[in-house]
């Protein structure tokens, strides 16, 4: 076996169990078996349970960078200047979200590890609210800057607009038939947030 695919499909298999089960409750053979290695082969590609959740992590953080508009820099020149641009935009990183099997193990992962890991605390803080928060302040900066929108205090306006979508977020992982019922609620709700703010 190609040791790099190995040490991928380690980490495939650490995600899936850490999201289901918990880093704490996932155990060295656990996860060797669910690779089909021994354990002894296993601690050749990682030298430490831990090693395997930072090399995860950082997996993580390299697709999330790469795919999640929230952590882009370029974020002016996006064309989301209109309710409907913004509401393509808005639900297409939806759709990634929910859909990414990578995107989606983490944020479940974070979502039980951040009780106890200081670090993916951080981190789930991060990408669940300060990223996001920050990106739809740039959103409306722009939205207001343009004369599109109409308004005293962006980051009021975009707690506004991205909170509630956070939430619908949430549920789509705990109930995730409940999609088709989100995405159009999600697109009434930028139809409001347009029809209250705009200039």
């Amino acid at each position: 076996m190609d040791r790099s695919n190995t040490k991928q499909e380690i980490l495939e298999a650490a995600l899936e169990l850490f999201s289901v089960q918990g880093y704490e409750a996932t155990s060295i053979s656990q996860l060797a078996s669910a690779v089909g290695i021994r354990k002894a082969s296993l601690y050749s590609h990682f030298e430490s349970k831990q090693a395997i959740l930072d090399a995860l992590v950082k997996d993580v953080l390299d697709r999330y960078a790469a795919h999640s508009i929230f952590a882009r820099a370029d974020r002016d020149a996006e064309d989301a200047c209109t309710p409907e641009s913004t509401e393509r935009l808005i639900l297409g990183q939806i759709r990634y979200i929910l859909h990414d099997p990578h995107i989606r193990m983490a944020r479940k992962m974070l979502v039980v590890e951040q009780f106890r890991d200081p670090e993916l605390a951080q981190l789930q803080t991060r990408q669940n609210y300060t990223d996001v928060l920050e990106y739809f302040t740039g959103l409306v900066e722009r939205l207001i800057r343009s004369d599109v929108l109409a308004g005293e205090d962006p980051g009021i306006m975009a707690a506004q607009l991205c909170l509630p979508i956070s939430a619908w977020i949430n549920l789509c992982d705990r109930e995730p038939e409940r999609e088709a019922e989100v995405m159009e609620l999600v697109g009434r709700h930028i139809a409001q947030f347009f029809r209250l703010y705009r200039k």
